[in-house]
């Protein structure tokens, strides 16, 4: 099982929302993803994030408020909209900050960043088209706080589309890794 593990990290590559198509998993299939993705490093059992699961009405409603609050941000309706459109089913994991004396807030933004990764890579490992995308939407107050409660505090570390895709996006070049790594 080790060495088939480190080949599927070694060899995964998120598949665009453009490429993405019905079905996406269904709610038990998502919640397993979900459960997978939360088993991440959490420095003080926080739980600083949290899952918004955008599908169905839900997701339509979003993607009207994407654009009618395009123009008012300076932004491109069509781009905002276009990956929600395309894929089935949407998460966005939030980072969801809790007070605390001991553990800093970077540490509790990366456990999120961690939770993000962890949905992708156990989507892309059970089989589904995936990808992890931020634009102009995650990072629009208004829109976040009104389409989708975010609280003071919160933010959208990134949207994971999911669906089906039975195509194989182009491989594109690697970070040349001994050029980004000092040995001490």
């Amino acid at each position: 099982m080790g060495r088939e593990a480190l080949d599927f990290l070694l060899s995964r590559r998120s598949r665009p929302a453009k490429l993405l198509k019905a079905p996406g998993p269904d709610r038990t299939a998502l919640m397993e993803l979900l459960t997978a993705a939360a088993r991440v490093p959490d420095h003080g059992k926080l739980e600083p994030w949290r899952f918004v699961v955008i599908e169905g009405a839900a997701k339509e409603r979003l993607i009207a408020a994407i654009r009618a609050r395009a123009p008012e941000a300076g932004q491109d309706g069509d781009k905002g909209a276009s990956a929600f459109e395309q894929a089935p089913l949407v998460v966005a994991v939030v980072s969801s900050p809790k007070v605390s004396e001991k553990i800093p807030g970077i540490e509790q933004t990366l456990s999120g960043g961690a939770a993000a990764l962890g949905l992708l890579n156990a989507a892309l490992a059970a089989g589904w088209g995936a990808s992890w995308m931020t634009g102009w939407v995650a990072y629009d107050r208004p829109l976040l706080e009104g389409a989708l409660g975010l609280t003071a505090g919160e933010s959208v570390i990134g949207f994971v589309y999911l669906g089906s895709c039975d195509t194989a996006p182009p491989e594109r070049p690697r970070p040349d890794v001994a050029a980004l790594t000092t040995w001490l």
